[in-house]
This record gives structure tokens, C-alpha cells and sequence, in this order.
């Protein structure tokens, strides 16, 4: 094995893509002034008290369906079409109240942009 030697395997767009040279260098980007890194970081401040309340009520939500499926085990024996209303629960109920809680958060969120970290996004 002493003579055998790695060879670079490339599919035969790739090698016409590295021939032709149209790869594009990085360009820097432009440091942002004082004024405007102040209100990135309004921003990012703002967001992140948003996402700190959307992550405790998707715990509310994930732990608040288990824990009512584990106080009331009347859930397990009641069936709806063969299937335990407590599956139902958890794989039918919760995704629309996720789905509609991420659509709050990202709503939330771009106004803080749009606002320039003002206010967190007042509202429930």
C-alpha cells in the first residue's frame, strides 16, 4: 500500500464549474456605525425576550398536555375510532396550538425589526 496514492474523485459538473473560474471571492462586508450596532443589539435584546416567552409557552404546551393526560387516565380509556383520545391529544391537538405559536413568535419578532427594538411586541 506504500505506492498507492488518494485521488480526488469529482463529478464532471463540478470539474467544468472549477475550469470555467466563475467562482466568486468573498467580499467584506462594511463595519456598521456606532449608532446602528446600538440598534442591532436593541434588537437582538428585544428577540431574545421573545423567544425566552415563546420557549416557556411551548413548554406550557408540551408539559401542560402530558400532564393533563396524566391527571385525568379517563383520556387512555376513551377511544375515538379505535384510537385513545389521549393520542389524539398529544399527536393531533398540540401541533395547530404549535403552529400558531411560532407564527406569533415570527410576527412578533419582525415588528421588533421593523420597529428597531423599541417594545418587545406587546399583546399575548
Amino acid at each position: 500500500m506504500s505506492g498507492a496514492r488518494r485521488v480526488k474523485v469529482t463529478s464532471p459538473q463540478t470539474r467544468i464549474a472549477l475550469a470555467r473560474g466563475h467562482r466568486r471571492h468573498p467580499q467584506l462586508l462594511p463595519l456598521p456605525a456606532p449608532a446602528d450596532a446600538e440598534a442591532a443589539r436593541a434588537v437582538f435584546a428585544a428577540q431574545r425576550r421573545i423567544a425566552l416567552r415563546t420557549v416557556a409557552l411551548l413548554g406550557a404546551v408540551l408539559f401542560g398536555a402530558s400532564g393533563a393526560i396524566a391527571a385525568l387516565p379517563v383520556l387512555d380509556r376513551v377511544s375515538v375510532a379505535g384510537v385513545p383520545l389521549s393520542w389524539l391529544v398529544l399527536a393531533v391537538a398540540t401541533y395547530p396550538v404549535l403552529l400558531v405559536l411560532a407564527l406569533c413568535h415570527v410576527r412578533r419578532a419582525e415588528r421588533v425589526e421593523e420597529r428597531g427594538g423599541g417594545a418587545a411586541g406587546g399583546g399575548p
